[in-house]
């Protein structure tokens, strides 16, 4: 096993590193790349082209994780939902009108395949030069979790408003959460054809779960995230799974790790858990995380990523501050991370220093 893995498994004190968005805008080769190739989906849907992007930051910098190249609105579009990216603006889906229009959905999840095959395609590329270039680096397949990918059918462009789905959960229960089990359902086989494909660690971006009141927390972010969990497991119990439920209060992360992890302590193997890693977005506190989550999970995060907007002698600071606190503590299971996606205008140097710097951290 490699360091992510073993950092997951709680089987390693010395941290691992990959970056959110590490494959995208802020290389110059994806820029050159994205330039000749046409349209975001393109990319997604092109094996070769997917799979050179994926694999650009491990030549550069070595990670030890290679995330897929696609992207998180891949399932809606699978389901039947037309899906562009206008430049400038992001994603547009064309959106349920109703909560009648859900219900169809769900005969379209077996036909998913049709669409995404591409992906895996994309996944054995990547697997086949990692397997002989790049050894230490694992591949890491991933979905959107069910309540941030149903704001994009619903209200399109999420926010902290995001009237609609709240007033079709608040006014039809059963048929929003009919929605949400159908994405239960096609995300599980999606990722589930992932690790066929050959990936090797699973992560589930729910980057709106704070968005959600606390009354619906439970039906939205926490089941539906913990039974992706355990259907994955039932079949593949020995793929380590990440969780990044950006933007949840304290006690909503205690709550994941307390049900996701039951019974397992420091270093014990993680045969019983739901999941293996939690990534912390930039608004949780780390010492408070170390204490009262590491016993039980990997901690993923969470360095700001404006950060590496500043200058080498900063990023090198923040970076080893971070790596201070892990080091006090008495479990093992880290992975550097930033608390969100890169950004675009991201220095190369800062980038270069952020994994220098963890890699020679001693």
């Amino acid at each position: 096993m490699n360091k992510l893995i073993n950092n997951l498994r709680k089987e390693e004190n010395n941290p691992a590193i990959w970056v959110m968005r590490q494959a995208g805008r802020y290389l110059p080769e994806y820029r050159k790349l994205r330039k000749d190739a046409g349209s975001f989906l393109d990319l997604c849907y092109s094996p070769e082209k997917a799979a050179e992007i994926t694999l650009q930051p491990i030549r550069r910098f070595k990670m030890d994780g290679a995330i897929l190249f696609s992207d998180i609105l891949v399932i809606p579009q699978a389901l039947g939902l037309n899906l562009s990216f206008v430049t400038g603006e992001g994603p547009e889906l064309s959106l349920l009108k109703t909560v009648d229009d859900i219900a169809p959905l769900r005969k379209n999840i077996k036909n998913i395949d049709k669409t995404l095959s591409p992906i895996y395609e994309t996944i054995k590329l990547v697997k086949k030069e990692l397997s002989e270039k790049h050894k230490s680096s694992n591949l890491i397949g991933f979905c959107g979790a069910p309540w941030t990918v149903a704001l994009y059918m619903v209200d399109n462009h999420p926010s902290k408003q995001n009237h609609i789905s709240r007033s079709w959960y608040y006014q039809h229960p059963d048929k929003f959460l009919d929605l949400i089990d159908i994405l239960v359902e096609a995300s599980t086989h999606y990722l589930k054809k992932q690790i066929e494909a050959g990936v090797e660690v699973i992560q589930i971006f729910d980057s709106w779960a704070g968005s959600v009141p606390d009354d619906m927390f439970e039906d939205v972010i926490l089941k539906p995230l913990l039974q992706i969990c355990k259907n994955i497991k039932q079949d593949y119990p020995n793929i380590p799974i990440i969780l990044f439920p950006k933007g949840l209060h304290e006690h909503q992360l205690e709550k994941i790790v307390k049900q996701g992890c039951v019974g397992i302590g420091d270093n014990e193997k993680s045969d019983n858990r739901l999941f293996e890693g939690l990534g912390l977005d930039y608004g949780i506190n780390l010492n408070w995380a170390v204490e009262k989550l590491q016993p039980y999970v990997c901690l993923q995060g969470n360095m700001d990523p404006a950060y590496l907007l500043t200058t080498p002698e900063i990023v090198r600071k923040k970076t080893n501050e971070i790596l201070d606190i892990i080091k006090n503590s008495k479990n093992n299971g880290f992975i550097f991370n930033l608390g969100h996606g890169i950004t675009p205008q991201t220095p190369i140097e800062n980038m270069q220093t952020l994994i220098e710097t963890v890699k020679n951290y001693s």
